[in-house]
């Protein structure tokens, strides 16, 4: 839906045009899974799916939300009632948001909001972060409040872990608010410095596709938050403040020193030899040499698979199945228990490995997926 269109729908929804038009996109992480919340290495590119939101101000504490894909209606909250973790429906993320800004001193007096997505909910492409983020910059350019963007993320994260309730790092927020069209996002989540590599496929007759197993997977579910906590205790137990802090080259003497935590001593090697593995891709980019990142994203894989043990028996049919029939390199990508895997491609191959994996997930008996080209895009930006 266009941005004309959404605005003709507020109007209709609201009996007036809205203030501005804005829109968020969803992402795919190229490498880097599970690495934010420990103060790692992540990278990122948004995706051209976004979340659009026409929004207007109102001064009377009112914050009234619609959405066309979900057949609520308006739902109208006072923004001086908002509680964390007091709804568990799709209103959580823009109200979060609203809440996030408030708790942190900015006047938010409420709003009209229409919104509109074609980002898939629970493919692991950030559908939550991208609403978060298109209602924190339209908030952010319609009070003139001057947040920065990596400002903006880190409210929406907030909004996600205190408000929702989603033990989520950052990486997926500024995703949507800082990438940039044709480039990678280089992200080190501790300091929230970025570098902007460049990821233009197309050029060397590369494709990367998203394969969505259709698989849904929700981060307030307690496995994502018991690897996140697993993930601390390791940190405590070896002395450290986050796991970026142990150095690859003193991965093997940390997990000595982890005795018989077989599980810490899993969720450990997987993050310090995946912060390893966003290096590698990076130096690979920058070098021209953007093939041989194939075989690092199937390492990924296997780490996420039996160390971090989040795949699931469509992600690993998808990668099998894609690397069998000569792709590149290929993994699951996001949050896991679901949802996608991104495939690294010859140009000339797609067609054909298309096809091998729709008929692998027929012959498995699994749901069709839904497989699409992912192309670097723009991160947030208002449209009108």
């Amino acid at each position: 839906m266009g941005a004309q269109q959404v605005r003709e729908r507020f109007a209709e929804l609201y009996g007036a045009e809205p203030e501005g038009v804005w829109a968020a996109p969803g992402r795919v992480n190229l490498i880097g899974e599970h690495t934010d919340y420990n103060d790692g290495f992540v990278m990122p590119f948004a995706l051209p799916h976004r979340v659009t939101a026409a929004l207007s101000r109102r001064d009377d504490g009112v914050l009234r939300l619609h959405s066309a894909d979900v057949e609520d209606g308006i739902v109208e909250l006072r923004v001086d009632a908002l509680t964390p973790q007091s709804d568990q429906d799709w209103t959580a993320y823009p109200a979060g948001v609203v809440w996030a800004l408030r708790a942190a001193g900015h006047a938010v007096t409420g709003a009209d909001i229409h919104l509109t997505s074609t980002v898939a909910t629970g493919a692991g492409l950030s559908s939550s972060a991208a609403l978060e983020v298109v209602i924190a910059l339209a908030l952010n350019d319609l009070h003139g409040l001057g947040l920065q963007r990596w400002q903006l993320a880190r409210l929406c994260q907030r909004a996600e872990n205190i408000y929702v309730g989603a033990p989520t790092g950052i990486m997926d927020q500024t995703a949507s608010a800082c990438c940039e069209q044709g480039h990678a996002l280089f992200l080190d989540t501790r300091d929230l410095s970025q570098q902007q590599i460049p990821f233009d496929l197309a050029a060397e007759g590369l494709r990367l596709l998203v394969v969505d197993t259709q698989v849904k997977h929700a981060h307030s579910g307690g496995e994502y938050g018991r690897r996140r906590a697993g993930c601390e205790k390791g940190a405590a137990l070896l002395g450290v403040d986050a796991l970026r802090d142990i150095p690859y080259a003193e991965l093997d003497a940390a997990l000595a020193r982890l005795g018989d935590e077989e599980e810490v001593r899993r969720l450990v090697r997987h993050v310090v030899t995946e912060d390893e593995r966003v290096e590698r891709v990076v130096s690979l980019l920058r070098s021209g040499d953007t093939r041989a990142i194939g075989p690092v994203l199937t390492e990924g894989h296997a780490s996420l698979r039996d160390d971090f043990r989040i795949s699931c028996p469509e992600l690993d049919l998808v990668v099998d199945t894609a690397l069998a029939a000569g792709a590149l390199g290929a993994r699951m990508t996001g949050g896991g228990f679901g949802g996608s895997a991104i495939v690294l491609a010859e140009a000339a191959d797609v067609d054909t490995l298309t096809k091998a994996v729709e008929e692998a997930f027929a012959t498995a008996g699994f749901r069709a997926p839904r497989v699409f080209e992912a192309v670097p895009s723009p991160g947030a930006r208002r449209l009108v």
